[in-house]
């Protein structure tokens, strides 16, 4: 594994487009996997803060994500509602976040391994939790890495899209 940069942005935006497209595509409706899209995708602000992991078997990117100090829960640099307020330690979660698998490698510890890296990040700063908002195809996932259910919602996208996804949290 490694810290992303901004030079891996190509390889990330075509590994979060396939996971998207394929790990997703058969718990969503069509609605829900373009409401999806909206709410997904690259977030530089991770890069920058040097807070994404990439995972490589040998040459080829398999997994990605990361966890982020800052207010924001989820979603890319499009999505609204952003906030880069910097979050206590002492007070809030560290935030989980764009966690991508590629389709063949899906249930083979990636994802795991990325929850691992980001988990231990967060807690060297001083975290005492983390949470995410999880979707229908992480939520397994989440669910073995010992985190609990927060909320359900039903997020709108801009089109008026809607995807369910569930808000999720964890002492480290």
């Amino acid at each position: 594994h490694k810290i992303a940069s901004l030079g891996d942005i190509p390889s990330i935006k075509q590994l979060i487009s396939l996971s998207i497209d394929k790990n997703m595509a058969n718990l969503l409706s069509k609605n829900e996997l373009e409401a999806s899209r909206e709410s997904m995708g690259l977030d530089t602000t991770l890069i920058k803060d040097q807070t994404y992991f990439l995972i490589y078997k040998d040459n080829l990117l398999i997994g990605s994500g990361g966890f982020s100090f800052r207010e924001t829960l989820f979603g890319g640099n499009h999505t609204p509602n952003r906030s880069d307020h910097l979050l206590d330690p002492n007070k809030h979660s560290a935030k989980i976040r764009a966690m991508y698998t590629h389709p063949n490698w899906i249930r083979m510890g990636v994802g795991s391994l990325v929850m691992s890296l980001g988990e231990q990040a967060a807690k060297n700063l001083g975290f005492k939790k983390c949470e995410l908002m999880a979707t229908q195809s992480g939520k397994l996932l989440y669910e073995t890495q010992g985190y609990k259910t927060i909320e359900s919602i039903l997020y709108e996208a801009n089109s008026g899209k809607t995807v369910p996804m569930v808000r999720m949290e964890k002492d480290i």
